[in-house]
C-alpha cells in the first residue's frame, strides 16, 4: 500500500504544479538511491527530459505568479497537470523507494490503473487550485497571487519529497490541503453573503451608521 501513498502524494503535488513531481522523480532517480525507476520509466531520468521539465517549470513558476496570467495558465494546465499526475502515479507505483521494496504488487495486473487514478487525483487538486485563485486575486487586488503561488510551490515540493521518502505522512498533507480549500471557499461564500445583504439593505434605503 505504500506505493499507492507515494503515488497519491506525487499526483497531488502535480495538481498544484505539474512539473515539480516529475522533476523530483527524475532528479532523485538519476542522482540518488531514494527512488529506482524500472526500465519502462527510465526516460524520466534522462538528461534531456530533465532539462525540458526544468525549462517548463521555470515558465510555470513565473506565469503562476502574475494576476490574470495565472488564470490563463490554469486553463492551459487543465490538461497538463492531470497528465503529469498520471505519469507520476504510474512511475511511483512501479518503482523501488526507501520505503517500497516490492513495487507494482498493488497494481500488478492492471498497469493502466495508477495512471488513470493519478490523473483523476491531479485533476481534482487542479480544480481546487483554479477555483481558489480568482477568489484570492479579487480579495487582494492581485497582490496575493505571488504569495499564494509560492506557498503552493513549497507545498508541491514538500509533498513530492514526503511521498518518496516518508509516504505515511501523505494523508496528513492531503487532509490539510482539503481543509485549507474548504476554509477558503467557506470564507468566499460568507463574503458574498455579506455583500448581498449590504446591497439589499442599501436598496431598501438603509444607511450604515
Amino acid at each position: 500500500m505504500l506505493e499507492s501513498l507515494t503515488g497519491l502524494g506525487l499526483a497531488t503535488s502535480a495538481g498544484l504544479n505539474a512539473y515539480i513531481p516529475l522533476l523530483a522523480i527524475g532528479v532523485l532517480a538519476r542522482y540518488t538511491d531514494l527512488i529506482t525507476l524500472p526500465g519502462n520509466w527510465s526516460w524520466m531520468e534522462n538528461g534531456w527530459t530533465l532539462a525540458i521539465v526544468a525549462m517548463l517549470l521555470a515558465i510555470e513558476f513565473v506565469a503562476d505568479k502574475v494576476p490574470v496570467v495565472d488564470h490563463v495558465n490554469d486553463v492551459l494546465q487543465t490538461f497538463v497537470r492531470p497528465t503529469a499526475g498520471g505519469l507520476a502515479f504510474g512511475a511511483a507505483s512501479s518503482s523501488e523507494t526507501v520505503t517500497v521494496t516490492d513495487p507494482g504488487s498493488f497494481f500488478s495486473s492492471h498497469q493502466w490503473v495508477p495512471i488513470v487514478v493519478g490523473g483523476a487525483i491531479s485533476l481534482g487538486v487542479h480544480g481546487m487550485k483554479a477555483a481558489s485563485r480568482p477568489v484570492i486575486n479579487a480579495s487582494t487586488a492581485g497582490f496575493g497571487a505571488p504569495v499564494v503561488s509560492t506557498i503552493e510551490d513549497i507545498v508541491s515540493v514538500s509533498m513530492a519529497l514526503v511521498a518518496i521518502i516518508l509516504p505515511v505522512l501523505v494523508l496528513l498533507f492531503v487532509v490539510l490541503l482539503f481543509v485549507a480549500f474548504w476554509w477558503m471557499m467557506r470564507r468566499r461564500k460568507r463574503r458574498k453573503e455579506e455583500k448581498a445583504a449590504a446591497k439589499w439593505a442599501q436598496s431598501q434605503g438603509y444607511r450604515p451608521t
